[in-house]
């Protein structure tokens, strides 16, 4: 009997030994959780004899338990790079279309734009709507993989133009009819880049006379050609009025503050341009002419410049022509027994019986931790311990085998019994 008793004890000490074998081996794994080998003793009965004497029958490995503290965060150069500040684990799906939760987040892009591990797992998120008013909101009741765009983005067409300057109330009012082509016809002009619906950009040039003691005229040119208030005919201005304190009083003599200027035919096949000027802020003041905003809504085309992702997980694409989108929001997943999971290699774990299935939901939220892109979660393991470990296994099996040893000399003492 020794000898069993002691060979289980060998089993047991060599399990604690792969256990803390494979720690150290992974120790630089991104996203890899530590296991810790628990072991219970063995009886031939639960219930124990009268005399309470009675023998144990060695050990049995009771469980490898992983261990899901917290990683160190690492950062990086790449913003694909993501790691999880808290609980959660990312969710993939595997090319069979089988789902893994992993902690690893070194992602990269496929040909096809789709952001995948190194093991073609693509990563999940929550697909973005643009609502009313331009709001962008996510679905969260449906994951899809996320995908950076491979084309061109469409330009959009400026349909606004919003100018902010101030208007010299001392400037004399010029004594020559407008003229574009005569600086001393007007009194100040200023310009700024529109687009068509092609995404081809256009000159807007406008151009300030002052009429009378606080009245002015601002006449709009694109391209050269004279675009006035619309349906007025070709040459007739824009009309300013300002109150005693400078304030903006009247625009072509009514309240508001924008008009819509006549539509602009770019001759390139491109829709016809129609915009609105809003000239809300302007002022009159005695002081220098000042453009202290100018701004369209209009941008060409543009392809693909970046990737940001933000601490709740929302992906944004940036383009090179300033504008960014965004494209999802990562999606998260947290079990009620996390030890449960099974593991599947790769730095990945699937769904089992044990850990209960899968509550998704977003970085930030409920119990949920942020998301730092940039960034990847190293092993937790901890070299020092595990080393410490190691010599405690060692231990632990050269005394169990000295059990048999011991074991074997009893024995061959009572067979040499004459």
């Amino acid at each position: 009997m020794p000898f069993r008793i002691a060979l289980s004890g060998l089993n047991a000490a060599s399990t604690d030994l792969e256990v803390t074998g494979n720690n150290i081996a992974n120790s630089a794994t991104n996203g890899f959780k530590e296991s810790r080998a628990e072991f219970a003793d063995v009886y031939a009965s639960a219930i124990q004899d009268t005399s309470a004497n009675a023998a144990g029958q060695g050990v049995r490995v009771a469980r490898v338990a992983q261990q899901f503290s917290q990683g160190t965060i690492d950062f990086t150069s790449n913003n694909l790079d993501l790691a999880i500040s808290g609980q959660g684990f990312f969710v993939l799906e595997a090319p069979d279309g089988s789902q893994a939760y992993t902690r690893s987040g070194a992602y990269s892009v496929d040909r096809d734009g789709y952001v995948i591990n190194h093991a073609n797992d693509r990563l999940q998120v929550y697909g973005a709507t643009t609502g009313v008013g331009g709001v962008t909101t996510f679905n969260t009741g449906v994951l899809q993989d996320l995908q950076l765009p491979t084309t061109p983005s469409a330009p959009a067409p400026t349909t606004s133009v919003s100018e902010v300057v101030n208007l010299d109330s001392t400037q004399a009012v010029p004594t020559t009819a407008f003229n574009p082509a005569d600086p001393a016809s007007y009194n100040n002009s200023t310009s700024t880049t529109v687009y068509d619906s092609l995404g081809n950009a256009h000159t807007a040039t406008m151009y300030f006379a002052k009429t009378g003691a606080n009245a002015w005229s601002q006449y709009l040119y694109v391209d050269g050609t004279n675009v006035p208030p619309s349906g007025q005919a070709s040459g007739t201005p824009f009309t300013l009025t300002f109150n005693s304190t400078g304030g903006l009083a009247t625009v072509n003599g009514g309240a508001a503050t924008n008009v819509t200027a006549d539509p602009y035919n770019p001759g390139n096949g491109a829709a016809n341009i129609t915009m609105d000027l809003e000239f809300a802020g302007t002022t009159q003041y005695g002081s220098s002419f000042a453009v202290n905003n100018l701004t369209q809504d209009g941008y060409t085309s543009g392809r693909l410049a970046g990737v940001d992702i933000d601490t709740e997980g929302v992906v944004f694409a940036r383009y090179t022509n300033g504008q960014s989108s965004a494209l999802g929001k990562v999606a998260l997943a947290k079990f009620n027994n996390q030890q449960g999971l099974r593991q599947i290699g790769d730095t990945n774990w699937a769904e089992s019986f044990s850990s209960g299935t899968p509550q998704l939901g977003e970085a930030g939220t409920s119990s949920f931790g942020q998301i730092q892109s940039g960034a990847l979660e190293s092993s937790n393991v901890d070299i020092a311990a595990q080393l410490v470990n190691l010599i405690t296994a060692q231990r632990n099996f050269q005394a169990n085998a000295e059990v048999i040893s011991t074991a074997d000399t009893i024995t061959q003492t009572v067979i040499n019994i004459r």
